[in-house]
């Protein structure tokens, strides 16, 4: 008699699905997106910018070495609200910063603050979606996690940078419009997380695991031996690492070009415009080539689309080559390159999760995909602290040349990753 209570009793699937991962994702944007933009407009150097920001990649690197701490200390309930109010706080914190003299360390270590806690909500969100829902409704609710956790990424990159630019025009003081924004974001998740608190259900599943008999880190070092003793690991780091090594570096440039004068090479883009023409539309139309990819690879597997997605993640980096040479001034024209380049990453990006998926397969599933995501989070980390030295150095036009020129070992790593028969395509009942 418990379990049918439990169910009547516990909230519907919609009234914290969508919000949850709504704030999965609005946090992950600050990190790894709107920085690029505001540091640019706050004055940084894009040395200096790529090379701090780049450092936000780091607790997604490393979260697979403490999510088994997730799982043994405490409900994924409590973790989940609890970071959430601390994700809350570091962006008052942080916006709160952005008005000092001297923002930029303060801001920074914020920010890396807040991307650990990101993180670590990623593992206890994920993990609290498994234990929270049936079977059944966990497959209902996949496309309603990820549309929201999109929309996340549409109103980072889209609608916060244009709200700053708004209050950059009307308040002639950049840092304080970006705390504002910020500021915004950290409310709203003080909302959501004292909504979170009431809505969540309490799954009697979610306790803490019992440590294995070897320990957290026994399991650990168990996992990461079985993943580096696998056949061709050598091959699989390689793609894990090199797949997206041009765009790695491409993405921490492309805000600030597109921001940058003339004189400088850039496109002397307004903030609202970036918003719309790379936050809005660019991230629409790299969702939906993600949307598209996932379609294809079910209809007919990853094999049969692994060079078309490869070759779709690759050229259209080449729209930045023609842009930082023509400098048009058109912005219905930059905007048509911009989407036709986040399109064709969404695209094939697409290959490169699949990939992730394929090789995770085995008796330590979870804990191996995580390893590849640490590894993929590696991939961007390391070329994007570079990127903004390399770019200062040569110049746009010259950066991107060398971007195409790093987009060569992706094709040779993809080269080297035997796909499994019909791995990712639908199969009939």
């Amino acid at each position: 008699m418990a379990q049918p209570e439990r169910a009547r009793a516990a909230p519907s699937p919609w009234a914290w699905v969508p919000s949850l991962y709504l704030t999965e994702g609005l946090p992950y944007v600050v990190a790894q997106s709107i920085t690029s933009v505001m540091y640019t407009r706050l004055g940084v150097g894009v040395a200096e910018m790529a090379y701090y920001t780049s450092w936000l990649y780091l607790p997604w690197v490393l979260k697979p070495l403490w999510s088994p701490l997730v799982d043994a200390l405490g409900k994924k309930r409590t973790w989940v609200t609890v970071m959430q109010a601390a994700l809350a706080v570091l962006l008052l914190v942080t916006g709160a910063s952005l008005t000092l003299p001297a923002f930029l360390l303060p801001s920074v270590a914020a920010l890396w603050l807040l991307a650990l806690a990101s993180a670590t909500h990623d593992i206890a969100a994920d993990g609290f979606y498994l234990l929270a829902l049936e079977t059944h409704q966990q497959a209902a609710f996949v496309g309603v996690r990820s549309a929201f956790y999109r929309l996340a990424m549409v109103a980072g990159s889209g609608g916060l940078v244009v709200m700053a630019g708004y209050l950059e025009e009307s308040t002639g003081q950049r840092g304080l419009a970006w705390g504002i924004t910020l500021g915004v974001v950290g409310v709203t998740l003080a909302l959501l997380t004292a909504w979170h608190a009431r809505v969540l259900p309490r799954p009697d599943e979610d306790r803490p695991q019992q440590l294995p008999q070897q320990g957290v880190l026994g399991a650990f070092l168990e996992s990461f031996r079985t993943f580096f003793a696998r056949p061709g690991v050598g091959r699989i780091l390689a793609f894990l690492l090199l797949y997206r090594l041009g765009e790695a570096q491409l993405l921490k440039l492309v805000s600030p070009f597109l921001l940058d004068t003339r004189e400088h090479g850039g496109l002397a883009l307004s903030t609202k415009e970036v918003g719309l023409v790379y936050g809005t539309f660019g991230t629409l139309a790299l969702t939906v080539g993600g949307l598209l990819g996932g379609f294809v690879i079910s209809q007919r597997g990853l094999r049969a689309l692994l060079w078309p997605m490869v070759l779709a993640i690759h050229l259209p980096d080449a729209v930045f080559v023609f842009l930082s040479m023509a400098q048009p001034e058109n912005t219905v024209l930059i905007g048509l390159a911009v989407v036709a380049e986040q399109f064709g990453y969404g695209f094939g990006f697409t290959a490169y999760a699949m990939v992730m998926v394929m090789v995770s397969q085995g008796p330590h599933k979870t804990s191996h995909y995580a390893l590849c995501t640490g590894f993929m989070a590696l991939g961007m980390m390391l070329p994007g602290m570079a990127a903004g030295a390399l770019q200062a150095a040569w110049g746009y036009q010259n950066f991107f040349l060398w971007v195409l020129l790093c987009t060569i070992p992706g094709f040779v790593v993809a080269g080297l990753i035997p796909v499994q028969g019909d791995f990712g395509r639908k199969q009939p009942e």
